[in-house]
């Protein structure tokens, strides 16, 4: 088995296991809340987390159905009876998420691209999430634009009524502009702050509760209050135009990397308008693009993710697949820029340190700088070799001199790390997460699936040590990108480029 090639129908049952635990999740995000809300007199949140609650007891009521049945059938007959429960479920998340928007339905997006083991047409359904969710009324994305623009709106022309993508917060009208250009316009969901507040409040009753069963020495307030900034900081499109800006300078004129251009006088709170990014979805370009063109643009999304983090200090922490466009060649759209990170002092500093020994496979040096910066609390009495087996699972791609990411590997090191009643349990419980990485590892599960689906195989070790050391370029593209710097800083005249 090469690596990367995870462990087979195991690792697909386990994938499985953990969407259904996502499901029986769903009841404590509603049932608890529901109450709590009642009592204080809450409606949104009472209403919304009421919803999540039905789904969740429809679930598990069609569950128990299931597993009667299967007891009855022989073995194939059993196995196709959970997979269309699997599809049904599936589909219930996909009509009750996207009708409900908000924060849930990013929790469906996320679902969308880390649950690798689910049969293909439920990993289908849930794709359906990342960009077509029930859109609003086209009148009604209308008049929020007429609204915000006023007079300005009519530079607006050819606009489209069906909307090319609806996500979360917004959907995605197409226009014309007076100059001919094609462009892209978001529009915000009349309502979404009020459903990501109140989301945000019924999160704090599950997490207090994850907080006591197994993070016990993770600070699940301030983890709360970082995602709350970041999800309160995408409702306002300026702050999201400001920071496409920043990437659009970043990244300009490099060879694979594409982000749309802001058109400023047309882009308010609840309004951003961007050029047209021409590309198609991901499983578009997997089923068709040819390997050196998947190869390329799995490098570019790793690349642009790696200088975000290690570089520029600032990275979009928002990867799921209905985010990124691609070109024939492999060239890659990177098209929402809601949830950006900035790094506070301090937290960039605390990552480094481990990762040295993790990457030279230090297990002792590794647990040591895990208690030094943090992780760890001093006095623990876990082993070496108890830790590295569960931290490092994820940074087995860079352990080798090439490693093919797929999506049987992701599942097999995502679960590693969600068993908290397997072998790593001592460690769950140890651990501290500092707030600041949340986003982060939002980030590098992301990319991870992402280079799954593409199936991709590099020298990911020898590219990531271009942006932690700046080590030599180690593909076609790492060179490509190394030319691209430096005429970037000639035409600068020598001095630093933003």
């Amino acid at each position: 088995m090469r690596p990367g090639d995870g462990g087979g129908r195991s690792v697909g049952a386990r994938s499985r296991r953990r969407f259904l635990a996502f499901v029986a999740a769903v009841v404590a995000l509603g049932a608890g809340p529901a109450l709590i809300g009642w009592w204080r007199g809450r409606r949104v949140e009472v209403r919304r987390a009421t919803r999540l609650a039905g789904l969740g007891v429809g679930r598990a009521r069609d569950l128990a159905t299931t597993r009667v049945k299967a007891r009855v059938a022989g073995p194939q007959r059993a196995r196709e009876l959970h997979e269309e429960y699997l599809i049904r479920t599936t589909e219930e998340v996909v009509n009750e998420f996207g009708q409900m928007k908000g924060a849930v339905m990013k929790l469906g997006q996320m679902a969308s691209y880390l649950a690798t083991g689910l049969p293909e047409a439920g990993r289908a359904n849930l794709a359906r999430l990342q960009t077509q969710a029930p859109p609003m009324d086209s009148a009604l994305a209308w008049s929020v634009v007429e609204e915000d623009l006023g007079p300005l709106a009519a530079r607006l022309t050819g606009w489209e009524e069906r909307p090319v993508a609806a996500a979360s917060l917004g959907q995605v009208h197409r226009a014309v502009l007076p100059d001919g250009r094609r462009v892209a316009v978001k529009v915000q969901y009349p309502g979404a702050a009020e459903a990501i507040t109140a989301d945000l409040e019924n999160a704090r009753w599950v997490t207090a509760m994850a907080g006591a069963l197994s993070f016990r020495n993770v600070d699940m307030e301030s983890v709360v209050a970082e995602l709350r900034d970041a999800m309160l900081g995408e409702l306002d499109y300026r702050r999201e135009a400001a920071d496409q800006q920043v990437f659009a300078r970043r990244f300009a004129g490099h060879p694979t990397v594409r982000i749309p251009e802001v058109i400023e006088d047309l882009s308010t709170s609840r309004v951003l308008v961007s050029t047209w990014a021409e590309g198609v979805s991901l499983d578009e370009f997997v089923a068709s693009a040819a390997d050196g063109a998947r190869l390329t643009a799995a490098e570019t999304v790793f690349r642009f993710a790696q200088d975000s983090v290690h570089v520029h200090g600032v990275f979009n922490a928002d990867p799921h697949p209905g985010n990124f466009l691609f070109e024939e060649g492999g060239a890659v759209w990177f098209v929402d820029f809601g949830l950006v990170k900035r790094w506070a002092p301090g937290e960039y500093e605390a990552l480094t340190p481990i990762l040295e020994p993790l990457l030279a496979q230090d297990r002792e040096g590794t647990m040591a700088m895990m208690v030094e910066t943090g992780f760890l609390p001093p006095g623990h009495d876990l082993d070496a070799e108890t830790v590295w087996n569960y931290v490092s699972a994820p940074y087995q791609p860079f352990f080798t001199d090439t490693f093919r990411f797929t999506q049987g590997w992701v599942g097999e090191a995502l679960g590693t790390l969600l068993d908290l009643g397997g072998p790593g349990q001592d460690v769950v419980r140890s651990l501290t997460m500092p707030p600041g990485f949340v986003l982060l590892d939002r980030l590098a599960w992301g990319i991870s699936s992402l280079l799954g689906r593409l199936d991709a195989e590099l020298p990911w070790k020898a590219i990531l040590e271009e942006y932690l050391h700046g080590g030599p370029p180690a593909t076609e593209l790492g060179r490509a990108e190394a030319r691209w710097r430096e005429e970037r800083v000639r035409s600068a005249g020598g001095g630093e480029v933003q």
